[in-house]
């Protein structure tokens, strides 16, 4: 074998278990007992408080490259990624230029991509009005799925689906199988809230009710229940919502959610005026609502949790007035997910099996990789080594994406990244060599 990793602690489908792992040509090829002797050109002991976690899988990040690369980048996401156990991200369609609404598009950026990605990377693409046409090609093309908004997405070339387009696109995608993705806030709701202004978190939290989500996300189910199209919520804030997914599910429609570490990590009364750099939409709510959303994940209700990893510079996020209305909004925290969701996670008794699901084995399903997600012959191997037990602070200047922003920074976290391995190959961040993915099949 080329790579043998023995790990007193490693987590496999039957749990937190002491396991030798043999990889050959970037695969797991063999899960035995730590006691196993299996030969190998180079054998790694993993230390005794480390854990060995399937490498982790990030079906939400905004690379922002080509287009606007001051905000963030291939390299540099990649890099972040690797740094925080992920293995694997599908980049966003939007807040890139040209937007991923077409074969063309998707070519750029591939091109963009190509020798520069330090983890594999795949690609969502578009649904726009007026592109229904591009939907399937860009399916044939290896796309994963389909982003849509409900409301304005905050950049001109990305507009939003009005009711009928939305149905239009899901019987659409129902022809071929394919999946949409949906920042579910409802423009109606959104238009008749107060509109944000100033440097108070509590005005910018009334301008995004869980109204918005709640009506949004109804409309999607009642939709995918006509066409029988599969669709995913992103990220899923409004704990209220929780009840009609389940109750879709029971009645069989193709539903999943997500929701992400930032709403599970912080709550609205702990948020500073002024501080834009936790703005994100939707917002992040109150500790009751973030209490249920954890509550979500244990009934299995939410999916998984990703990044929605959406940097900007330091100037669009307008810490000159404190302005949340004039602030870009999104939460820079690629590289701490995995430590931000493990702090909150022990604290309420799960176990890093649940950590696993939630940010590996269900975002890897959910996409249809079927080599990423888990520690078992057959796949990948990507692995994250992960201390569960050390702790640090974060230092936005030591984060590896582009710009040094993020709401995480001065946070005290559990659990640190110790090494991240692609396909049998340790990522040091010093030489990218990841792949370009395309859905299974194409």
């Amino acid at each position: 074998m080329d790579l043998v990793i023995r790990a007193q602690r490693a987590i496999t489908h039957e749990g937190e278990v002491a396991r030798t792992i043999g990889v050959r040509g970037g695969r797991i090829v063999a899960v035995e007992p730590y006691e196993a002797a299996l030969a190998a050109d180079r054998t790694v002991e993993l230390a005794g408080d480390v854990v060995l976690l399937p490498g982790l899988v990030d079906t939400h990040v905004h690379v922002n490259d080509p287009g606007r690369s001051e905000w963030e980048g291939f390299e540099t996401a990649t890099r972040a990624a690797a740094a925080g156990g992920i293995t694997t991200l599908i980049d966003m369609p939007l807040n890139s230029l040209p937007p991923t609404v077409d074969v063309p598009a998707l070519e750029v950026k591939r091109k963009a991509a190509l020798g520069r990605v330090h983890v594999d990377v795949g690609f969502w693409g578009g649904a726009i009005p007026g592109n229904t046409a591009q939907l399937r090609p860009l399916h044939e093309a290896g796309v994963f799925g389909f982003k849509s908004f409900l409301l304005h997405s905050g950049v001109d070339e990305f507009p939003p689906l009005a009711p009928d387009e939305l149905a239009e696109a899901m019987r659409t995608l129902h022809g071929f199988d394919g999946l949409l993705i949906v920042h579910a806030e409802d423009a109606d709701e959104i238009e008749r809230a107060p509109q944000p202004h100033g440097p108070r978190y509590a005005d910018f939290l009334g301008s995004r009710p869980r109204a918005a989500e709640n009506t949004a996300i109804a409309r999607v189910i009642e939709l995918a229940r006509r066409t029988g199209a599969r669709a995913h919520i992103l990220h899923l804030a409004s704990a209220e919502a929780l009840p009609q997914l389940a109750r879709a599910r029971r009645e069989g429609v193709v539903i999943t959610a997500e929701t992400c570490p930032h709403y599970l990590t912080f709550t609205a009364e702990e948020i500073d005026d002024g501080a834009t750099q936790f703005k994100c939409c939707p917002p992040i709510r109150e500790a009751a609502n973030r209490e249920l959303l954890w509550q979500g994940l244990a009934d299995g209700v939410i999916d998984c949790v990703v990044s929605d990893h959406s940097p900007c510079t330091p100037e669009l996020k307008r810490f000159d007035t404190g302005d949340f209305g004039q602030a870009w909004g999104g939460i820079a925290g690629l590289q701490v997910g995995l430590p931000a969701v493990w702090t909150g996670a022990r604290q309420r008794g799960f176990a890093l099996t649940d950590v696993v699901r939630w940010m590996a084995e269900r975002p890897a399903a959910q996409a249809g990789l079927r080599r990423k997600g888990h520690l078992a012959a057959g796949y990948d191997a990507d692995f994250c080594v992960f201390a569960p037990d050390e702790a640090f602070v974060v230092d936005v200047a030591a984060l590896r994406h582009r710009n040094p922003v993020s709401a995480y920074h001065g946070r005290p976290l559990a659990g640190v990244v110790r090494s991240t391995w692609l396909r049998g190959r340790q990522v040091t961040g010093d030489e990218p060599h990841g792949s370009l993915l395309m859905r299974e099949g194409q």
